[in-house]
């Protein structure tokens, strides 16, 4: 382990030769300086980890040598030492970088733990820029994958409003990876040490994703036998994702409003509100537009999430991108299951760049894994993939036309919304799957409970077998 190097700095000689021997022994490297002049060149040939310099020097005292110091190595940690009378100027030390100040004539013990509080906490930050980086590197923005310029600038807009504390609006259908985009902000935010948390506001009934958000006290509801913290307080000085918010109740969307007004919540059942420190980044695959238009979701609210809007264009929009995705997905899934990295013929990749991709990047992935484990040679076939897919020409939809729009309201003349392609791939994927709405929840990749309320919401019925 290397010894934390300190510099001591005072024009008494026998200061330093007592300091120099008492740190010593325990086990830092010390080095001493007579001046602050000497002490600067010590310095900008070797930084130590703290300095512990005299107020009181001739030629430049240890408040000029606290500005000479912070300006060649602002991570160098400061200790000033004071006679009494100075106290004074060792708080203006402080207040200019300083970390502490001990006074003369000071105990052994007092620069010990000094020390050792100064070294653990540069230790902590060292750590969490560490910390910070690495995890930066895990949710960075390249994880998108992409050379669409629409995707370009998408990511070039994210990073750009990482680091403000601004709420974001991520509008995308399902399956193109607004959670990546969200994690990536929060990750290059100055936030990036502090809770992500995220909950789907689709995936829980009204009663309990009201308990989840803002918590409860004891005895608020049947079973509420102890107070509990809502995510929002564990999201405290980090960030809350809040995904499919356009699934949220009017009452619900009320409170929300009130978190970004007011920066309070007041759990279930308490008349207390509880400050909350959080930036919210919303998610949503609904056309929200309509949704207030309709009275479902409250205009207010909308246009305070709507402050930095960033849109991530569906899969068939960025037709360039699915050889590049096709690929990395391959070599990903290639790894997970221990093979050699397996190619792809033309025949199968021109049925990829073909297909609308409906369910967008996570179908795409999905498809890709199947394939793989489907395969039986070292190149990926147009069998390999589902049935649907092969042969089918863009645009058309893999089930009558006439039965989509009976069952979906959904024309085919019609220009899409967002809320009838999701109602067109939602009666697609039934299809698919002989209308098992567990499997079907699956391929969607949604909660079976999230899938019954899109059915009812949306009207959407099994036909009618003839």
């Amino acid at each position: 382990m290397t010894k934390a190097k300190i510099l001591i700095v005072d024009d008494e000689e026998s200061m330093c030769n007592m300091m120099e021997i008492m740190l010593s022994k325990e086990g830092y490297d010390v080095s001493s300086a007579s001046s602050g002049l000497e002490a600067v060149k010590k310095v900008q040939e070797s930084p130590p980890d703290v300095v512990i310099a005299d107020l009181m020097m001739p030629e430049m005292s240890g408040l000029e040598l606290l500005s000479k110091v912070k300006s060649i190595n602002d991570n160098i940690n400061f200790i000033v030492m004071t006679a009494f009378a100075s106290v004074d100027t060792a708080i203006e030390a402080m207040r200019n970088g300083a970390y502490d100040y001990i006074s003369k004539p000071f105990k052994v013990d007092e620069v010990k733990l000094a020390l050792k509080k100064i070294l653990k906490q540069a230790s902590i930050t060292e750590e969490n820029k560490t910390l910070k980086s690495t995890l930066s590197n895990e949710f960075s923005f390249d994880n998108f994958l992409g050379n669409n310029a629409t995707v370009r600038k998408m990511k070039e807009i994210a990073r750009t409003v990482a680091n403000s504390d601004a709420t974001v609006l991520i509008r995308g259908e399902s399956g193109t990876g607004k959670d990546l985009i969200a994690k990536a902000i929060h990750y290059h935010s100055n936030r990036a040490g502090k809770p992500f948390i995220t909950i789907n506001c689709a995936a829980l009934p009204e009663t309990l994703l009201e308990s989840e958000l803002f918590g409860h006290v004891k005895g608020a509801f049947t079973n509420a036998i102890k107070d509990k913290d809502g995510l929002f307080k564990v999201a405290d000085r980090g960030t809350f994702f809040l995904d499919e918010i356009g699934n949220t109740s009017l009452a619900i969307q009320v409170k929300l409003l009130r978190v970004l007004e007011e920066k309070v919540i007041t759990p279930v059942g308490s008349t207390k509100p509880i400050q909350v420190d959080v930036r919210l980044i919303a998610a949503t695959n609904a056309d929200l537009e309509t949704e207030v238009n309709a009275n479902r979701f409250r205009a207010d609210l909308f246009y305070r999430l709507n402050v930095l809007p960033i849109f991530i264009p569906p899969l068939r929009e960025r037709r360039e991108d699915i050889e590049l995705l096709t690929h990395y997905f391959i070599r990903v899934y290639s790894e997970k299951m221990r093979q050699e990295p397996i190619k792809i013929s033309d025949q199968a990749l021109n049925i990829l760049l073909n297909y609308d991709w409906p369910g967008n990047v996570r179908e795409l992935e999905n498809s890709v894994e199947r394939a793989l484990l489907l395969c039986k040679g070292d190149t990926l076939q147009p069998t390999d993939f589902p049935e649907n897919m092969r042969g089918r020409s863009s645009g058309t939809i893999p089930t009558s036309q006439s039965q989509v729009q009976a069952n979906t309201g959904v024309a085919s003349t019609e220009s899409p919304t967002l809320e009838s392609i999701e109602k067109a791939y939602i009666f697609w994927t039934l299809n698919q799957t002989g209308w098992k709405k567990t499997e079907a929840a699956r391929i969607l990749g949604i909660d079976p409970s999230t899938l019954y309320r899109k059915l009812e919401r949306y009207g959407i019925k099994q036909p009618d077998k003839t």
